[in-house]
């Protein structure tokens, strides 16, 4: 089994241990009625409550919630009950890698956890954003390096927000033995003003992802969509994780995943380079279909103004790890079985339990297709060898 969406908790020094001496405070923790909270460039972040993770959520403690198993109305806090303290599997590769032989997975992609308020806090400044990234990914590679074992494939953070500084970053977590990249779904930072990654001023970041065949992981973050939901409440501040809203969560159902795909399709970056590989990861697999739509009906509009045609592109490029509780068979009737892939989302609360549940949610697929989603793509898509039956 390869599960494309386990999560690590990051250390507290996770933002600061790398960071140059000229920036030392970009990142710090304070003390707040006793707990402590992170500050970025002295603006106090709730993004995640408790950004430490000393005490987190059990594992798939929201699986009724997002399950829509929630007759009471509990809030997610109450669902939460009793926090469990980290255990060392959720903080170093080698205690992980003895879970994942414990709960039968044999490897994973390792995405990071806070990392993902990186990007949208320093939106405004793409050298800080380098400065920032690269801090990260020193730690990331410290701590877990890159390719643990052939089993644990953590992805460090790319951004082409400068260009040259983008792909000198590229080229260093390569040559750290990277075997796949995480991009938030999102417009980039600039001293213009932010822009979609995908415009052709951007072309020589994409050329190099394409020389080197590593696969993009485009997953759920902080993309900037709650300053777009915030004119609607004549509210202001930041997206904070675990605290739902009714009009926010109709409103933004796969928003951003959808709008990034779209202008890597529209504004022609994956005709251009027709090897890039993007999966979207913790996005869920219900907007694929809206997505779809939408592209087929502008096409017969506006065939003119597209290379080829865009549901190709879409089937030849783009990777979905739907949620456990998205019908698996619509995606796959859009996509194919072999670009959808399992993902469980572990440790976090809205994710499985036991990774492996996932089974029960694939068992109305045909076996070959069990396979695919469950195993065979993601070692295709990353590129290491399946370990032969026993």
């Amino acid at each position: 089994m390869f599960d494309a969406d386990n999560h690590l908790y990051e250390t507290e020094d996770a933002f600061t241990r790398c960071l140059p001496d000229a920036h030392r405070d970009l990142f710090r923790f304070v003390e707040i009625n006793g707990r402590k909270k992170l500050v970025v460039r002295n603006v106090l972040t709730e993004f995640i409550p408790n950004p430490t993770f000393e005490v987190v959520a059990r594992p798939g403690a929201h699986a009724a919630f997002y399950g829509g198993n929630n007759p009471d109305g509990k809030s997610l806090r109450e669902m939460t009950g009793e926090p469990i303290r980290s255990i060392p599997a959720f903080r170093a590769p080698a205690p992980r890698l003895e879970l994942l032989d414990e709960q039968g997975v044999y490897a994973s992609i390792m995405i990071p956890t806070l990392a993902s308020l990186i990007e949208e806090r320093l939106k405004d400044d793409p050298y800080l954003t380098t400065v920032a990234v690269r801090a990260f990914n020193d730690w990331l590679y410290e701590d877990w390096t890159y390719d643990y074992k052939g089993r644990i494939l953590t992805t460090p953070m790319v951004t082409p927000c400068d260009l040259d500084a983008g792909i000198a970053e590229l080229d260093r977590v390569l040559a750290r033995g990277a075997k796949a990249v995480l991009m938030r779904p999102a417009p980039v930072a600039g001293l213009r003003g932010t822009r979609s990654p995908f415009l052709a001023e951007f072309d020589p970041f994409w050329a190099r992802i394409q020389e080197a065949r590593i696969p993009v992981v485009l997953h759920a973050s902080d993309s900037g969509y709650q300053d777009y939901l915030n004119t609607w409440e004549g509210v202001s501040g930041e997206y904070v994780a675990f605290r739902p809203k009714t009009f926010a969560y109709v409103a933004d159902g796969g928003r951003s995943i959808q709008d990034a795909l779209a202008s890597a399709i529209c504004h022609g970056m994956l005709t251009r380079f027709p090897g890039v590989r993007l999966i979207s990861v913790e996005n869920g697999g219900s907007w694929v279909g809206l997505l779809c739509k939408n592209l087929e009906l502008t096409y017969a509009k506006m065939p003119r103004e597209f290379a080829e045609h865009p549901l190709e592109v879409v089937r030849r490029n783009i990777w979905v790890n739907p949620f456990w509780e998205d019908s698996l068979r619509d995606v796959i009737a859009l996509l194919g079985a072999d670009r959808v892939c399992f993902g469980s989302d572990y440790p976090h609360p809205e994710g499985m339990a036991e990774p492996l549940d996932f089974v029960d949610q694939v068992a109305y697929l045909d076996a070959p297709e069990i396979k695919k989603v469950m195993s065979e793509n993601m070692f295709d898509l990353v590129g290491i060898d399946k370990p032969l039956a026993a």
